[in-house]
């Protein structure tokens, strides 16, 4: 079990040792039925003011022999057992109902799958499924990533173009850690970019990697997007992004994923505040 957790852990979801095939895939159907897939929230930080303006929720399932399996790997489970519209749903459910006791000031970010925005029923079905919840549209941000976006750009703008009309905000989320494709910044109805990981390592102390993130920065501003930095882990690299001009945050150094209360709790103290 050991070495099939530590194989989950580094790698997409292939063949496990210790792990017959079919076995995960039966596991997560029992889970959704059990609602054993958990929602965590990333808590995303102002960089003026240094508040708590929302989260982005994040899929967890506690396996009972394999432990914890990250939302990238249960996917990847759910599209070998068909199953990745019925977790997606199962997220954005568990998520809504979460989220429906913050206060209107925080929003939620939710991540959108290529299944769901390839459906040319998605925008309506995803608009009928927030209207029955008690969040309105403006607080959502939906979250897509590039290697979606390649599947059929097409459908993706016309979905997106739909939500956005219904007041959704959206966002091109882990820009960066693929193709940088500068054609989406053009063809997509986007209110912000959101810059993966990659985009921050080595800032301020690499010229190099300053130098690209200053131009990348300059250019969502340019095209009035809101820019987010993700995977930020030091004081320095806050500050560097602060100083480039980047608006929001999102990372290990103030805030692991964590539940529903404790979003809550952190955006009540003083740090989420934006007071320390």
């Amino acid at each position: 079990m050991e070495q099939a957790r530590a194989s989950l852990r580094g790698s997409a979801i292939g063949s496990l040792p210790g792990v017959r095939p079919g076995v995960l895939e039966n596991d997560l159907l029992r889970a959704l039925d059990r609602r054993e897939i958990e929602v965590l929230f990333q808590p995303q930080f102002a960089c003026a003011s240094g508040a708590v303006v929302g989260a982005e929720a994040l899929a967890r399932w506690r396996h009972p022999t394999l432990g914890e399996i990250g939302a990238r790997d249960l996917f990847a489970i759910a599209e070998r057992a068909a199953l990745v519209a019925p977790l997606s749903r199962h997220v954005v459910a568990r998520a809504l109902e979460d989220a429906a006791t913050w206060p209107e000031a925080l929003t939620l970010s939710l991540n959108i799958t290529p299944e769901e925005l390839g459906d040319p029923r998605f925008a309506a079905d995803f608009a009928a499924l927030i209207g029955r919840s008690d969040i309105a549209p403006k607080r959502l941000m939906l979250e897509i990533t590039e290697d979606l976006l390649l599947r059929n750009l097409a459908q993706a703008a016309s979905a997106l173009k739909a939500l956005r009309g219904l007041g959704f905000r959206t966002a091109l989320d882990d820009f960066g850690a693929g193709f940088c494709n500068f054609r989406y910044l053009r063809e997509l109805p986007l209110d912000a970019l959101k810059l993966d990981k990659a985009m921050v390592d080595g800032v301020p102390g690499d010229a190099t990697a300053l130098a690209v993130l200053r131009a990348i920065v300059a250019l969502g501003k340019a095209l009035g997007l809101a820019v987010y930095a993700e995977g930020i882990e030091s004081e320095i690299q806050r500050a560097a992004i602060t100083a480039e001009g980047c608006d929001y945050w999102q990372g290990f150094l103030r805030a692991q994923p964590m539940p529903s209360e404790s979003v809550l709790a952190l955006a009540r103290t003083a740090r989420g505040m934006g007071h320390g």
